[in-house]
């Protein structure tokens, strides 16, 4: 059995790392570099970057944060934000990253995901899926559609069928973030990551509500998840990424403890 992976997640806005809730709000909550470095020596299995702003604003991902992540961490890290082209991918792996995380762009043009995977491997190529939950309706039966644009654009596209048609683009992983859940610390959308993860034979990261371990112990055994990205709770100081995942191994789940 593969060891459950606990994930970092760091949301960046003009260089500096910021929280909201259900992506609103945001406040400024330090450097990203110095909390990848804690985090990678807290024990984080992978770390995962987001440019929070950069497709919304039609610009370039932040390669000057990569480089310098890159320097200080020894663990996988991926990056998402503004990457459209497999001109954008390469630059971000170059950079330092060992995966790039495609969300607004792939939904716009799919075919991205498979030219990436193509260029680069299904290994480094991770969409991410921020998804809303809406009353079921012949467009959208699953109940849960997908937004893009920081949660910013309803796209009527069902989340499931989303899902699938991106593992047969070459997809290597996919991270699903409940917009409802997204800051509150009430829990993971378990529905919605058990659903994807049934649907699919690929990696399901639960994004969206983590607020104590419980919640993350939830998500890879109720949710079926396999791994859980934490946000909150670990900037905030509330928990350590070991404190985490000593309380996941004490209940039964296979986890790295040894760094």
């Amino acid at each position: 059995m593969l060891s459950k992976r606990v994930i970092p997640c760091l949301d960046v806005r003009n260089g500096r790392l910021t929280k909201g809730i259900r992506f609103s709000g945001n406040e400024d909550i330090g450097d990203p570099v110095e909390s990848a470095r804690r985090y990678y020596e807290q024990g984080a299995d992978e770390i995962v970057f987001y440019d929070i702003t950069a497709s919304a604003e039609a610009r370039s991902i932040f390669l000057d944060v990569v480089e310098r992540v890159a320097a200080e961490i020894f663990i996988p890290f991926a990056v998402g934000g503004g990457i459209a082209t497999v001109a954008d991918m390469r630059d971000v792996l170059l950079a330092g990253a060992e995966k790039v995380s495609l969300n607004s762009a792939a939904v716009c043009n799919p075919q991205c995901i498979s030219a990436g995977a193509e260029a680069f491997g299904s290994q480094a190529i991770v969409v991410g899926m921020d998804v809303l939950a809406v009353p079921p309706s012949p467009a959208i039966p699953s109940g849960y559609e997908i937004v893009i644009h920081g949660g910013r654009k309803r796209m009527g596209l069902d989340a499931l069928a989303w899902a699938r048609r991106c593992q047969d683009l070459g997809a290597g992983e996919l991270c699903v973030n409940s917009i409802d859940a997204d800051g509150t610390k009430d829990g993971y959308e378990l529905t919605l990551t058990r659903s994807i993860a049934e649907a699919v034979t690929i990696p399901v990261i639960a994004s969206g509500g983590a607020g104590q371990p419980q919640h993350m112990l939830e998500a890879v055994t109720q949710g079926k998840a396999s791994a859980a990205l934490v946000a909150s709770i670990v900037h905030y100081g509330q928990y350590t990424i070991g404190q985490c995942k000593e309380y996941m191994a004490r209940h039964g789940v296979k986890v790295r403890l040894s760094w």
